[in-house]
């Protein structure tokens, strides 16, 4: 474990288990291209991160890729969500760029800058699908951010992710119908990834508050970055939590509230509808 900065950089016990396994089987050299080409990829998310002002926690190596942690706060924008996922797959694309300038040169093995090829492609392909917590899961998330309340937002998704992850574990049984094997890497990383979104389905209410939790802090910290404003307009009999599940990412909502008859009772600033939720087992609209 190093740490540099403050981002803390890491193996997962198991990524070492495996490079002590390759070195048995005479595997070394493939398995560390692999990891070099990974901490690029990761590098590549840090690197943007910093640049646009966001902290980088860790960066840890697992046996099948790399995650970094990003931490999260109230002004990390969909824009700058995208920007950091797609930096990865972007590092791929320039190393591909690279080793195809060396082949045309004639510089280095032929075989070894093929395999930096392959290699790049299969991370950067791989790292677009549409599945939390990859790039492409991370995109999707933050587009459907830009068009939908933020709930909704984690619940779709969560839901993507799965059926992604399930049609991943149906590809990677699929030999089995000719009487091939199971391509088992690809069965416990499709496992892994169901998994994690089934888990990360479920505690979407969780989630949900901690995004509520870090709007209210941004009120007080950055009062500017608020978005525009957005109405939304509400029964006073209506529940905060409903309300609430119609806050979109980057917009401010006033709501306004009306009674049975139709005629406006009061216009209320969403923070004040985060703080009464918190506040409060029964809280009320407006007092």
């Amino acid at each position: 474990m190093i740490n540099i900065r403050g981002t803390v950089i890491s193996l997962h016990p198991l990524f070492v288990l495996v490079m002590l396994a390759s070195v048995i089987t005479g595997r070394f050299l493939e398995l560390i291209t692999l990891f070099i080409i990974v901490f690029i990829h990761e590098l590549g998310h840090a690197f943007a991160a910093a640049a646009l002002g966001c902290k980088v926690r860790s960066i840890q190596m697992l046996p099948f890729g790399g995650v970094a942690v990003i931490e999260e706060n109230g002004g990390m924008t969909a824009l700058k969500e995208i920007t950091i996922a797609l930096a990865g797959p972007l590092q791929n694309v320039i190393m591909i760029g690279l080793a195809l300038l060396c082949k045309t040169l004639g510089l280095g093995e032929a075989a070894f800058l093929e395999y930096i090829i392959q290699g790049n492609m299969m991370i950067a392909l791989f790292n677009l699908l549409p599945v939390l917590p990859l790039d492409g899961g991370k995109v999707l998330q933050a587009a459907i951010s830009l068009v939908a309340p933020y709930h909704a937002t984690l619940l779709w998704a969560s839901r993507i992710g799965i059926v992604f992850s399930l049609i991943m574990v149906g590809y990677s049984l699929l030999p089995l119908l000719n009487g091939g094997g199971i391509q088992l890497n690809l069965l416990m990383i499709g496992m892994f990834l169901a998994y994690s979104n089934i888990e990360d389905l479920r505690n979407v209410h969780y989630r949900f508050l901690r995004f509520l939790v870090q709007r209210s802090e941004l009120y007080e910290q950055s009062p500017e970055s608020i978005g525009t404003a957005q109405p939304i307009v509400a029964d006073s009999a209506k529940p905060l939590s409903d309300i609430m599940r119609l806050f979109k990412r980057e917009k401010y909502h006033l709501i306004y509230v009306m009674n049975r008859r139709g005629s406006l009772m009061a216009v209320v600033p969403e923070q004040r509808v985060i703080s009464s939720f918190f506040s409060t087992q029964d809280p009320l609209l407006y007092s």
